[in-house]
């Protein structure tokens, strides 16, 4: 080997046994299956600092950078209403803990609003319907 145009007068150690380049795992390892996305409806909505995110896996808040991610055996229900300045979109996570976590997004528009409540609310209806769990009795029904 030569390093520089001239040649290498190091001795470089042998690499000691049993280490080396990695070794391939057959594709019949018998771990677990790749997991695939869950397929259903889905809502977003974000502004500049908070979003909200309701897909098959639950309810994803992101609030000034900090995220909160609920899934639906989780979630009592989720309240959403437009705010009180009628550009912000309101959405509550009641947690079956009993603690209540609310997001507050502003849209640009009015019309964006009004988009945003008529695309949530048939979406939260989708989950909070499917997701009654045996081992959560109490569940309150989808509102």
């Amino acid at each position: 080997m030569t390093y520089g145009g001239h040649p290498d007068q190091h001795q470089h150690p042998q690499a000691p046994p049993g280490f080396g380049p990695p070794i391939p795992v057959p594709p019949s390892y018998g771990g677990p299956p790749p997991q695939q996305a869950p397929i259903g409806p889905e809502f977003i909505a974000h502004d500049r600092h908070n979003s909200v995110i309701v897909d098959a896996t639950g309810v994803a808040l992101e609030i000034q950078g900090h995220t909160l991610e609920f899934p639906w055996p989780a979630i009592s229900t989720v309240y959403f209403a437009p705010g009180p300045f009628g550009t912000v979109l309101m959405v509550t996570v009641a947690h079956a803990g009993g603690m209540l976590y609310e997001c507050r997004i502003t849209a640009r528009k009015q019309a964006v609003l009004q988009q945003w409540l008529a695309e949530l609310g048939p979406v939260l209806h989708h989950y909070l319907q499917a997701v009654h769990h045996p081992a959560n009795p109490n569940r309150p029904p989808a509102r």
